[in-house]
């Protein structure tokens, strides 16, 4: 490990928000951008990483054989077309399309996976529609000259989100700290991993992915890169508020048996506040007074049921995902890729 961030560590660094990098030796840089029905913007992002990697190979700072790739997740519009079209045009963007829409996790572990068996130093994953700012990339590299095999994309703000968005994400984050999984708060899925980082995060055989909780799991050293998030050019997100739903209950069965354990205290706390009822009853019926009890019955009724109901919802999650994950089966299969490969 020293050597290897000996032969990293000569930087000159950049005074401005997207400053750029000398480094004693150029890196070999991946860039994964998952897509899914991105037609409308796919070409605008194409323009904006291709002028960054022009600046980077330019100044020395990534080698030239560093490479942009694409990672169609199944897209049902022109989205495969538009790649295979800028492949032909510039051998440094290349593309690989999923047999079917797998979800977005996935998708960036198709990418960083075989990033790392091209040879990358190291794999930056960013959202196509470049809404997180591909400028911040230099400090990501910079940190990693620095000898880290994970650099965190945190955002600085929350200003583009709606009030129900950033009060939503903002709970979750300390529910799963709550929870006990590490997760680096407003992180997002703009991250640097060196390519041992990557192989190691291959080690994890799970199909539930939830990248965001496994990536801490792992130890390396790490820092954080604080990147602005803005308006969306063209199109609308495909991050679907069922998607986020999906990927946050992901996120809560993956890494934490507490909801099971809250089951249990919810259990033991009705448990008690029942046998107090029944003694309370005892004596009203010792002491003769009538009570009529309908709505108390009921109540009882409504509130056990529910109890029980999302008793066995909770357990049945995660029964159900261990049974899929007994499967063992394939996480995704790459149907098409950009032809010469170069």
């Amino acid at each position: 490990m020293t050597s290897s961030v000996t032969e990293r560590s000569s930087v000159l660094k950049g005074n401005n928000y997207g400053g750029y990098i000398k480094m004693s030796k150029a890196v070999k840089l991946y860039l994964v951008m998952p897509c899914y029905n991105e037609e409308e913007i796919l070409e605008m992002s194409s323009v904006k990483a291709q002028k960054l990697y022009d600046r980077l190979m330019e100044t020395q700072v990534i080698t030239s054989d560093s490479r942009i790739v694409f990672v169609d997740d199944g897209s049902r519009d022109r989205t495969w077309e538009i790649i295979n079209s800028l492949h032909e045009k510039n051998p440094i963007f290349r593309g690989i399309r999923l047999s079917r829409n797998k979800g977005h996790q996935i998708a960036i572990y198709s990418g960083m996976v075989y990033s790392a068996e091209q040879g990358a130093d190291c794999v930056i994953t960013i959202d196509a529609d470049l809404q997180q700012d591909i400028e911040a990339v230099p400090r990501f590299l910079e940190k990693y000259s620095e000898g880290c095999d994970i650099v965190y994309g945190v955002r600085d703000s929350r200003d583009t989100d709606g009030f129900f968005k950033k009060a939503t994400a903002t709970a979750y984050y300390k529910f799963m700290r709550f929870l006990g999984c590490n997760l680096i708060e407003q992180s997002a899925d703009y991250r640097l991993l060196s390519n041992r980082a990557v192989k190691a995060l291959a080690s994890y055989k799970e199909n539930n992915l939830f990248i965001r909780g496994l990536v801490p799991e792992m130890g390396f050293k790490s820092d954080i890169v604080y990147f602005h998030v803005s308006e969306r050019e063209a199109g609308s997100s495909k991050y679907t508020l069922k998607k986020m739903m999906s990927l946050a209950l992901n996120g809560i069965t993956s890494f934490s048996i507490q909801p099971i354990r809250l089951v249990i205290l919810l259990g033991m706390i009705v448990f008690i506040i029942s046998v107090a009822m029944m003694i309370a009853t005892l004596i009203d019926h010792m002491r003769g007074v009538t009570v009529p009890g309908w709505s108390t019955l009921t109540i009882s009724i409504w509130f056990l049921g529910s109890v029980q109901l999302l008793s066995l919802g909770v357990i049945g999650e995660y029964v159900g995902r261990t049974y899929m994950e007994t499967k063992n089966r394939p996480r995704y299969f790459i149907s098409d890729e950009t032809e010469d490969g170069k």
